[in-house]
């Protein structure tokens, strides 16, 4: 049976670091709200399920009778499932707080284009955005950054993976989130690359490896937009 992810139609989101461990791994599975009526099925999971079991929000994965909410809770349970983990349980642990780490700085990104509240639009909230964004970029993102940086130019298994000495799903979601950025930021991003240019190196490799390129290349592959967490505002982008 293929693994079931719910996640909104239409954005790539928190959903994409998800499916490119999918895509990676080239195992079956299915992207529940793209599909006829997928959108209304997710919406009565959340309502119906049981109470042990209802996720807050999406994304959330389908296993069987498991599920499975949050993003780094649920590649935490792909990664050995897919082989996008490291075989040591302690190091497990350390690619879990790398992943819970790229969760707190896309939760910062959000929080550029809507500083206040998730219910108001972001015209709304323009003026605090402009003033987060600022500190975002000048003191949060070079923090992020140089952080992955330090994290796999130290990994004592080489340079080219942030755990370990092969592919993990953290490697798949430092992509995203640069990729993100790039979209996001691009004056900034541009700005301060030259400065990690380990991650930017991890960055292109992942984009090299056959299925990712396929995957990138295919229509499965949602395009970034003004509704997701990765947003492009130019008032918003500066060179950091």
């Amino acid at each position: 049976m293929a693994f079931k992810l719910y996640y909104w139609d239409g954005i790539p989101g928190r959903g994409e670091f998800v499916r490119l461990a999918f895509e990676e791994a080239g195992v079956d599975y299915l992207d529940v709200a793209r599909q006829p009526g997928g959108t209304d099925a997710m919406l009565r999971m959340m309502k119906d399920a049981g109470e042990a079991t209802v996720p807050f929000a999406p994304p959330f994965l389908v296993d069987g009778e498991l599920v499975i909410s949050h993003v780094a809770n649920i590649l935490f349970y792909l990664g050995p499932r897919l082989g996008l983990a490291p075989e040591e349980e302690d190091l497990r642990y350390v690619a879990n707080g790398l992943q819970l780490t790229i969760t707190d700085c896309v939760a910062e990104v959000h929080d550029t284009h809507h500083p206040i509240g998730v219910s108001l639009y972001y015209e709304e909230q323009r003026l605090e955005a402009e003033k987060r964004t600022a500190n975002f970029l000048s003191e949060r993102l070079p923090k992020y950054l140089g952080h992955f940086e330090r994290v796999l130019t130290e990994n004592p298994e080489g340079r080219e993976h942030s755990v370990g000495g092969q592919l993990s799903y953290v490697d798949l979601s430092l992509f995203q989130l640069v990729e993100g950025l790039r979209y996001a930021f691009p004056n900034a991003m541009g700005a301060c690359e030259d400065q990690v240019p380990t991650l930017i190196a991890l960055h292109d490799a992942v984009a090299a490896r056959p299925r990712i390129r396929s995957y990138l290349a295919s229509d499965r592959r949602l395009p970034f937009n003004e509704s997701c967490v990765f947003r492009h505002y130019p008032e918003l982008d500066r060179q950091a």
